[in-house]
């Protein structure tokens, strides 16, 4: 099957998402169940991701990407996540890494990588999360020392997207141990795997099935200093929390997926399925769950939107990216288990795809930052643009 007449164009809104959703009804829905269940990476659909130019979708046409606007992207991951959630995170988590290249980087270093993120040639995530730091970001211990004209790196980092079948990574270490605060001495690189760089295992997950998530080991790792991102060091925290606003946008969108893929199989499901003599939709109990359901889609796709267009006029948005992702996510809980419940037993059932919702879901409140963290960023923010 040839993709050469289906390469996205960054100038028709309509036609991407229209290649995308023909993409996936052709090749994703059929084999989304069975590699989910069996936890089965998705080789062929990733080349074909390469072919579609979604390794490159935020990043700029000047560097060989489709140079998407977030609010256009965030559609594309919303109807991704509807058929199988689990292929934006080997997208997205690569596209963080380009993000944080592309907007901090030097341009050497962005006229080296961008192109080969943008055709899938290096492939790869963001190495942020350790077994003793997660949101907290200053809590990190991996450290980059300078000696010369190179960095050795030691530490690990745990929970990274694409760490297995990936090859390149966006690494936040610790130059400096001594700063105060921490953030000031943190900085990131650019590392490709080679010696010292190892994965010590992959991780069992309750859901988000297919795509590799594992440790990586950092053992005396070599890195030269021209892959210090914008070349000054003290400023990784700084490139990760930039990169967490598109992040948390992504994972908004996925969440207006999941949620969504979970109203709909529930008003199918609901008009069919009879009790007492009719339809269970005709129900008043059935009916308020659907209604909720329907409201919460609404609000977090219009959430999700909001963020996404203040990230592309160029405004800080980690409140609005905080709203989306706290919202949205809360909202697909929601719905996976109401649709759960409409559906019952069949729901509890791997016949059907509510107990993939039901297990995917989760993950949303978690990944780019846990929830509660968000409220806290959203009261700050809050409270900073409305000083009396």
């Amino acid at each position: 099957m040839s993709h050469r007449d289906e390469i996205l164009s960054e100038n028709d809104t309509g036609l991407v998402l229209d290649t995308i959703e023909k993409w996936l009804e052709r090749d994703v829905a059929p084999v989304a169940d069975q590699m989910e269940h069996a936890d089965e990476y998705p080789y062929e659909l990733v080349d074909q991701m390469k072919k579609l130019g979604l390794f490159g979708a935020t990043i700029s046409s000047s560097y060989g990407g489709l140079g998407l606007p977030a609010l256009t992207y965030a559609k594309i991951v919303t109807k991704v996540s509807e058929v199988w959630m689990s292929l934006t995170g080997i997208f997205n988590s690569h596209l963080i890494m380009a993000m944080c290249v592309e907007k901090y980087g030097t341009e050497q270093q962005k006229q080296k990588y961008l192109p080969l993120f943008a055709s899938g040639k290096l492939r790869g995530g963001v190495g942020f999360t350790e077994p003793d730091a997660g949101t907290d970001l200053q809590g990190i211990r991996a450290t980059a020392m300078k000696d010369g004209n190179k960095y050795i790196i030691n530490g690990t980092k745990t929970w990274i997207t694409n760490s297995i079948e990936g090859s390149c990574f966006a690494l936040l270490v610790k130059t400096d141990s001594h700063a105060s605060p921490p953030r000031k001495g943190m900085s990131m690189f650019i590392v490709e795997k080679g010696p010292g760089f190892s994965i010590s295992r992959k991780l069992e997950k309750l859901g988000y099935h297919g795509i590799d998530s594992g440790e990586m080991v950092f053992q005396d790792f070599i890195v030269p200093e021209e892959n210090l991102i914008g070349g000054q060091e003290g400023q990784g925290f700084y490139n990760a929390v930039g990169g967490l606003e598109l992040g948390r946008i992504n994972v908004a969108a996925r969440s207006v997926g999941i949620a969504n893929r979970a109203l709909e199989e529930s008003l199918n499901y609901s008009q069919q399925r009879k009790t007492f003599g009719k339809p269970i939709c005709q129900h008043q109990a059935i009916q308020i769950k659907l209604a909720d359901m329907s409201t919460r889609v609404s609000a977090a796709r219009l959430l999700v939107e909001s963020a996404a267009s203040a990230y592309d006029a160029g405004r800080r948005c980690d409140m609005e990216a905080g709203m989306a992702k706290y919202y949205s996510s809360e909202a697909a809980i929601e719905n996976a288990l109401d649709a759960m419940r409409i559906h019952g037993g069949y729901g509890y059932s791997k016949e059907f795809v509510i107990e993939r919702l039901y297990r995917d879901a989760p993950l949303m409140a978690i990944g780019e930052g846990t929830n509660e963290m968000q409220r806290i960023i959203i009261a700050r923010q809050l409270l900073e643009r409305n000083k009396i």
